[in-house]
């Protein structure tokens, strides 16, 4: 049930994804999916789960493989480069969750939530920089994210995340102190 709910709301989104076909698609009945869900709402907020932790695992991974690097945190963009390229690319289930619900909402927050852990763990990943440059940059590199991914998928740039990455990498080099 999850399996299938987590590809009709890639590929159609939220609203637009009944529960009666995501019940036919899976095969489930509707006593089945309500004994484990209440509401199409538990559902969402289950499939975000789900999708919350495959994401960040493997996020971090990519990262912890990185550490060698200069600037671990580079490793994202390639990653969405990636992504961005595959068939499974229908945009960021995070963000339209953040734009199909409110902010009051138990699903926009969980979205929120999702964006602000991903941040989080950017900063745990920069290096050689002092504390406020790592909040800066981590913050930086989440919105070159996002703005990648939204590129990708509203404009069908699928070499944002190419682009992110070399914006990235321009935020990240040291300042060279010029002489003249």
């Amino acid at each position: 049930l999850i399996d299938t709910a987590f590809k009709l709301f890639n590929e159609y989104g939220y609203h637009a994804t009944g529960i009666d076909r995501i019940l036919a698609e899976s095969g489930v009945s509707k006593a089945t999916m309500y004994k484990h869900f209440r509401s199409k709402e538990e559902l969402i907020l289950a499939v975000l789960q789900q999708r919350h932790e495959q994401i960040y695992t493997k996020m971090q991974a990519q990262l912890e493989t990185a550490l060698t690097d200069d600037q671990p945190a580079l490793v994202v963009f390639d990653a969405l480069d990636e992504w961005f390229h595959s068939h499974e690319f229908f945009g960021c289930y995070f963000i339209k969750a953040g734009s199909e619900f409110t902010n009051e909402n138990a699903i926009h927050q969980y979205a929120a939530w999702h964006k602000e852990s991903i941040r989080t763990l950017l900063f745990e990943f920069l290096t050689n920089l002092n504390e406020e440059e790592k909040q800066t940059h981590a913050e930086q590199l989440l919105l070159l994210m996002d703005g990648a991914i939204v590129s990708a998928q509203v404009r069908g740039k699928k070499n944002a995340g190419k682009t992110a990455k070399e914006m990235a990498m321009k935020i990240l080099k040291p300042i060279d102190h010029l002489t003249r």
